[in-house]
């Protein structure tokens, strides 16, 4: 069964640092690209970040890293000076199977 799980979310202050953790299973992690994706309520779900199978991978304002690492079949989000408006739940994706979803985890930035 395929599955991907977050963890690491929680609240942090204007200017902290989070590092979400995404932990896949059921598929041959090592061959597909992984996602982190965002969303608040009443809007869509955003974009943030990814890394290819080889790690080529993009950023977020140059603020937020994507990672991985395979041995551990995990693909991370580093997040670094983060502002109210980065409140959200984060979301892992991968596209194995048509697409599969984690079950999200909540990042909350409060003073």
């Amino acid at each position: 069964q395929v599955q991907l799980v977050e963890s690491g979310g929680g609240l942090v202050q204007p200017g902290g640092s989070l590092r979400l953790s995404c932990a896949a299973s059921g598929f041959t992690f090592s061959s597909y690209g992984m996602s982190w994706y965002r969303q608040t309520p009443g809007k869509a779900r955003e974009f943030i970040a990814s890394i290819t199978s080889s790690n080529g991978r993009t950023n977020y304002e140059g603020r937020f890293t994507v990672y991985r690492d395979n041995g551990k079949n995990t693909v991370y989000l580093q997040m670094n000076n983060l502002k109210p408006e980065d409140t959200a739940v984060y979301y892992c994706y991968c596209s194995v199977r048509g697409g599969v979803w984690g079950q999200g985890t909540q990042v909350t930035v409060s003073s």
